[in-house]
């Protein structure tokens, strides 16, 4: 089973900036597309970024511009650098892989624990 422990939340300025850091378990995770998704009070979870095992990267409107998805294989870490913080930011953040069951099966979604931003005065 995969484990994924999120961090560096916490509370920041209208403008300021963020990275967030997911530490992934096992030893297949250079192969594993992974995401962050995150979730405000009273609103459903939505998609934030998505970098694929290759390096390539596909980000929500909202974020296009400001927002940075990275990852670095060798320490089974993926990164949101998040600029430009504003209000609408505030949420928690969650990392997120697809792991496939079985061969030719769907991906079931696995979720860290999620941290915390607050985007305030």
């Amino acid at each position: 089973q995969v484990q994924l422990v999120e961090s560096g939340g916490g509370l920041v300025q209208p403008g300021g900036s963020l990275r967030l850091s997911c530490a992934a378990s096992g030893s297949a995770f250079s192969f594993r597309a992974m995401g962050w998704y995150r979730q405000a009070p009273g609103k459903q979870r939505e998609l934030v970024a998505t970098i694929t095992s290759g390096g390539n990267t596909n980000y929500a409107d909202s974020v296009k511009g400001r927002f940075t998805i990275s990852r670095d294989n060798a320490k089974n870490t993926v990164y949101l650098q998040m600029n430009n913080v504003q209000p609408e930011d505030t949420a928690v953040y969650y990392c997120n892989t697809k792991i496939r069951p079985r061969i030719g099966a769907p991906p079931n979604d696995y979720w860290g624990q999620g941290t915390q931003v607050t985007v305030s005065s």
